[in-house]
């Protein structure tokens, strides 16, 4: 398994967000070992990929504030970290549906929070 590690140019990660830091740190120094090269990831390309928006790691009877401490944003390896951002809903538009380019955009705006707030700190879900 390490020779096919040494061969590898690119590891995927699905679902990071919900990963601990930790985890991901493990990874960083696993690959430095088995590459032999010092260097963030043994210079394998990792795509990370996950939406923070949705779930950060689990940490049992932990404050929201743990939660973000053990982030992968909280890891020191973030700042090598390049972001890209997806903005359309591929899923949504293939449908086919008469209002699926509208329902897209209605989604993008709950996630980036563009939807009005009231009074309870709730939004309203209805178009």
């Amino acid at each position: 398994m390490a020779k096919v590690i040494q061969e590898c140019k690119l590891i995927v990660w699905d679902e990071c967000t919900m990963a601990h830091k930790k985890a991901i740190e493990a990874l960083n120094r696993s690959l430095i070992d088995l590459t032999g090269k010092n260097d963030i990831m043994g210079r394998i390309t990792i795509a990370f990929s996950g939406d923070f928006r949705q779930i950060l790691p689990v940490v049992p009877r932990g404050t929201k504030t743990d939660e973000i401490h053990v982030c992968i944003k909280s890891s020191n390896l973030w700042e090598h970290v390049i972001r890209l951002k997806l903005t359309s809903n591929i899923r949504v538009q293939l449908s086919k549906e008469q209002d699926s380019d509208e329902f897209s955009k209605f989604l993008l705006d709950i996630g980036e929070g563009k939807l009005p707030i009231d009074e309870n700190n709730q939004i309203s879900l209805t178009r």
